[in-house]
């Protein structure tokens, strides 16, 4: 999208910057270190609602629950634990997560069908019930609007920082400033299609479901799923996307200009949102972004990006600082697909090191310089289409395996 078309404006205020939301987070004992670990976020009016799941196949008690929910209603408030993920715990499980929205929606006398839940943490154990009732108290005496930090820091796990931003812009069709803030939080488990990560956009823009949920889809596919730090793809991951129509503007109801605009800024606020997550990676040094030109298809594109973004000797050598373009090549010509080989392009850092079947460029010296910062990009020019694309991953590191290696699960 081209971000000249409109002006888009970095605001405070995370996701309480849109009018009409409150937030705050407070800690209610499910983490033993005594950091804050529930979260609320709460609009003021029902808001529309969109969402997406993760595809795993063993997806935790809330997700479901919200998956019923997201489909006929509206939403007014979302309760998000951390530190437990409530998830395979079963008829339980789910009996706690329905629990806990209705004594939430009867604390702040809303429809419990407009109250959802998210959880993340540790797999396989269920939630303290009655802390958790505890902290709904303390949370439904504290949502403001400048909550929003409050929330952001509550949902973190394994995170080193919170993940938080919002824009205003205004709609082309009549200048009504529109806001649209986010949060996020993830680290480790991170694949496409979504992975252990939990994400809240809301918006004060008016608009109809249909084309809410259709513009979250297209965005998550550009942002949230084309992340990867490990592989590996969680039971609880969501995004939320409110729409309150606090703006005031004329619904949108078709995909019009003020439907392109909203796009453009929601892309902006999702991609910040995801690449925050790789910038975080759970022991991460490094920020990798793949970029995949001259593809056949997107479908070719991403398939390939997926498999080097999850190489472990790809990822292992940008942690050594190793420009081994050789990995590049094995994961890449392991992806099975109908490619011309002497058509194929490797660089790393705008250095051309790979063309027609051999190497382009043999100084060593200068080869290790190219990986001496943070930020590391990988191109693979495959010369057969035009679609374009980029991937965004984390190095493997040995704190990678630190933290997971003392991680309960």
């Amino acid at each position: 999208m081209n971000e000249g078309l409109i002006d888009i404006i970095e605001i405070s205020g995370g996701i309480t910057a849109p009018e009409g939301y409150q937030a705050t987070g407070v800690a209610c004992g499910i983490k033993k270190s005594g950091k804050k670990d529930l979260a609320l976020i709460y609009s003021e009016n029902t808001a529309t609602g969109a969402a997406v799941f993760t595809r795993n196949l063993f997806k935790a008690a809330p997700l479901l629950l919200s998956m019923e929910k997201i489909r006929d209603n509206g939403i007014r408030a979302i309760l998000v634990n951390s530190g437990n993920a409530n998830s395979c715990t079963g008829e339980q499980g789910l009996a706690d997560a329905r629990e806990l929205t209705a004594y939430l929606a009867e604390k702040m006398g809303i429809a419990e069908d407009e109250v959802h839940m998210s959880s993340t943490g540790v797999i396989g154990e269920l939630l303290p019930v009655d802390k958790i009732k505890k902290g709904i108290d303390d949370l439904t005496g504290k949502i403001s609007r400048d909550g929003s930090g409050d929330a952001a820091e509550a949902i973190m796990t394994t995170d080193t920082r919170r993940k938080e931003i919002a824009y205003s812009f205004r709609l082309p069709s009549d200048g009504t400033v529109v806001k649209v803030g986010g949060m996020a939080k993830g680290s480790g488990m991170i694949e496409p299609n979504l992975a252990t990560m939990l994400a809240y956009i809301t918006t004060d823009l008016a608009i109809e479901k249909a084309l809410l949920q259709k513009a979250l889809k297209i965005v998550a596919d550009k942002s949230f799923n084309r992340i990867s730090v490990d592989g590996d793809c969680s039971t609880n991951d969501s995004v939320f996307l409110l729409a309150n129509g606090k703006a005031g503007n004329r619904l949108i109801t078709e995909e019009n200009g003020d439907y392109l605009a909203f796009l453009q800024v929601l892309e902006k606020v999702a991609l910040y949102l995801a690449q925050s997550i790789v910038m975080d990676g759970e022991g991460a040094t490094r920020f990798i972004t793949i970029r995949i030109k001259g593809a056949g298809s997107q479908e070719e594109g991403l398939q390939i990006a997926r498999r080097i973004a999850n190489s472990n000797l790809v990822k292992t050598a940008c942690f050594g600082g190793d420009p081994n373009w050789g990995r590049i090549v094995v994961a890449l010509g392991s992806c099975n697909l109908n490619l011309e080989k002497e058509d194929i392009e490797v660089s790393i850092n705008d250095k051309l090191l790979f063309s027609k079947e051999e190497p382009v460029y043999r100084d060593k010296g200068e080869l290790a310089r190219l990986m001496e910062g943070k930020y590391i990009d990988i191109e693979i020019n495959l010369n057969k289409g035009r679609e374009e694309l980029e991937f965004w991953t984390s190095d493997l590191t040995y704190d990678y395996v630190k933290i997971n290696a003392e991680y309960h699960t």
